[in-house]
């Protein structure tokens, strides 16, 4: 195992963790080269704090050593919920990692995506680039999938109903208290994976921006997406809901929002890249910040559809509620704008609510009050469940939509905000877990729920922790 010198500071700021990554390492005699700038903090709060630096295949390999163990056990639930989910065997997506994705991946990622397997095996770990492809395309699998079977003619019992993920906003201007951009998220997801999006990674790349952001073991991207880069962009997103629509011919999504994260230096740059070669993938609205113009702005990505808002005196909220009519029509024909009861418009009308009732008061400390929200509109009540903004599907008896059945194991995972100055400085605050405080106890949830004992062997408690603040340094 490496050995380090560490120099950890934990210093008390507005009720937060102050964490500063100032660890320094000394490479142990036999260690791999490549990972002499490269180093790992102990656990956090929850959070584990990496920092890879270097040219592409570095920075992978970097990530896949220090992270060897967390990886394997990644790809291991990976390849659980796409067995259970989409009714294929692991060969068949590594064979479109390789086949599909792959001529379509520009030798930067390609190198760091191999980076990331060799560096893995380096640390005695079974795995190889067509399984890190296809990780890292874990997102996109639904959206494949779908088209896949139906070109095929393939009639099965594969649950393809567009995961709802994440509730954000990002606001500027009168809305905020100081003026400047304030911008907040949280992840919605399993909680078979959420107990393990935990990676604070702050990737210092030959060229392009530092980024800082969080993510799951083995993977270039964040995913969920909270990112921060050295040019004052911050970066995240939620799920369009009811989306339908995939490109196997153009870029996968992944590739691309890794890509934007290290280049853009303002929301045009950020359009531009995502646009380039879209494949449909994971098809999110994006929220983007710019704070040295102190802009925000809505990037709406469709597959046909692609809308770009901005301002800097307004603010932007996701939920998973498509907007542009126009793709709602052709791109998410199925959404219901009048069903209030549907968690992505329950959702948005407590978004709509909190920035008129909080205008001119967003701070970092409101940011992160939005997250523990356990307002139901539809009901109007406090009711933690699937129409709360601190999502508890786990709770609800009616689950959520395609994606969830009742009481699934699923909902808000962990959390990120910041706000203008956090940005300048490259961090930002983060929570594991429900933000609320609530605790995830698996062996109860499944003893309660046996229709869910196929998680049994990976599933694990998802305990909740303060928020905790992470920076580059």
């Amino acid at each position: 195992m490496r050995k380090s010198i560490a120099a950890l500071a934990g210093i008390a700021l507005a009720g937060a963790v102050l964490w500063l990554p100032i660890v320094r390492t000394v490479r142990a005699e036999g260690q791999p080269a490549e990972l002499k700038k490269a180093y790992r903090q102990p656990a956090k709060n929850g959070w584990t704090y990496v920092h890879i630096e270097g040219t592409p295949h570095e920075l992978g390999f970097q990530s896949g050593y220090l992270l060897a163990n967390e990886v394997q056990d990644t790809l291991h639930v990976v390849q659980l919920e796409a067995a259970h989910d989409y009714k294929k065997d692991w060969q068949f997506f590594r064979d479109a990692a390789q086949n599909m994705m792959w001529p379509h991946i520009e030798k930067e990622y390609r190198n760091e995506l191999q980076g990331i397997a060799d560096g893995a095996t380096a640390h005695g770990v079974k795995i190889d680039v067509w399984d890190v492809v296809a990780m890292n395309a874990a997102l996109e699998w639904s959206y494949y999938v779908k088209v896949y079977d139906k070109q095929h003619g393939i009639t099965t019992t594969a649950k393809l109903g567009t995961p709802e993920h994440c509730s954000a906003f990002v606001a500027t201007g009168k809305y905020t208290k100081d003026g400047k951009v304030v911008i907040a998220h949280n992840n919605w997801t399993t909680y078979l994976e959420g107990e393990r999006w935990t990676i604070i990674y702050d990737i210092q790349p030959t060229n392009g921006k530092r980024m800082l952001m969080d993510g799951l073991p083995g993977f270039i991207h964040s995913a969920d997406d909270f990112v921060v880069n050295s040019a004052g962009i911050a970066i995240t997103e939620t799920t369009i809901g009811h989306f339908e629509g995939y490109d196997p011919n153009a870029i996968p999504e992944f590739v691309r929002a890794r890509k934007a994260a290290q280049y853009a230096t303002n929301v045009d740059d950020f359009a531009r890249i995502m646009k380039d070669g879209n494949n449909g993938g994971y098809a999110n609205a994006w929220l983007v910040a710019d704070e040295r113009n102190n802009e925000v702005a809505r990037l709406e990505l469709g597959l046909k559809n692609v809308t770009l808002e901005r301002t800097k005196d307004g603010y932007f909220v996701g939920s998973n509620f498509p907007i542009n009519e126009k793709l709602i029509k052709e791109e998410a024909s199925s959404y219901d704008v009048n069903n209030m009861s549907e968690s992505s418009n329950a959702r948005h009308v407590r978004w709509e609510q909190l920035m008129a009732e909080n205008k001119g008061k967003i701070d970092l400390a409101a940011a992160q009050k939005f997250e523990a929200d356990h307002y139901d509109t539809f009901e109007k009540k406090e009711d933690p469940d699937e129409r709360t903004l601190d999502g508890h599907i786990e709770l609800s008896p009616r689950g959520s939509g395609d994606w969830v059945p009742p009481f699934g194991t699923a909902g808000a995972v962990q959390n990120k905000a910041a706000d203008s100055g956090m940005i300048a400085k490259m961090s930002f605050s983060a929570a594991a877990g429900h933000a609320c405080g609530k605790d995830f106890k698996a062996a109860d949830h499944l003893a309660k729920h046996p229709e869910y004992d196929w998680q049994k062997p990976l599933q694990r408690d998802m305990d909740a922790y303060p928020w905790t603040t992470f920076a580059s340094k």
